[in-house]
């Protein structure tokens, strides 16, 4: 009857009598387990533009309850951590197959949903578009430091030229 404590086996006796038993778990923290619900969640905070940080302060191990660190988010989180660039692409395209699939099966709501969504898709467009025809001559029309310095020490010559120029016309009271 005293053979069995917490369900370890009995595999012997110290030598003041002590029982000594067979640990059949492993000791320490469980490794945290990876759920379809926080992978949601990592997906989601991702495509609002959250840090590592955030993300990691929000996810609960469920076995113990216990926030995870940011070195066990991106071990578990590898694929979604991946998809950080386009994480918000694809929530905006999600909504737009589902916004589109309810509108054509003739939820007036829907309808309405999707035609908002069209039009913000479109002002991206738009605003992507007119950043692409700005930047090159922005681009074109700035200089960088060393021709900057080179403009500098021209004008500079020729304002030194200038003026001994100026004082030769006058004539040099020092002869």
């Amino acid at each position: 009857m005293g053979d069995v404590k917490n369900g370890d086996d009995l595999i012997g006796y110290t030598l003041w009598g002590d029982p000594v038993y067979r640990v059949k778990r492993k000791r320490g923290r469980p490794p945290f387990e990876w759920t379809e619900e926080n992978s949601f969640k990592v997906s989601i905070l991702l495509s609002a533009g959250w840090s590592n940080e955030r993300i990691a302060g929000t996810i609960l191990d469920p076995r113990t309850g216990i926030k995870i660190s940011v070195p066990t988010l991106k071990r578990y989180f590898r694929a979604e951590l991946a998809s950080r660039d386009f994480a918000r692409d694809q929530l905006n395209a999600k909504q737009l197959l589902v916004a589109a699939q309810a509108a054509f099966s003739g939820n007036v709501g829907a309808m309405r949903v999707l035609q908002q969504l069209m039009d913000r898709n479109d002002r991206m467009q738009a605003e992507r578009q007119a950043k692409k025809i700005t930047s090159p001559a922005q681009s074109a029309d700035r200089q960088g430091k060393k021709a900057m310095d080179k403009v500098k020490a021209a004008d500079a010559e020729a304002a030194l030229q200038a003026a001994l120029e100026l004082e030769a016309s006058r004539g040099s009271p020092r002869q």
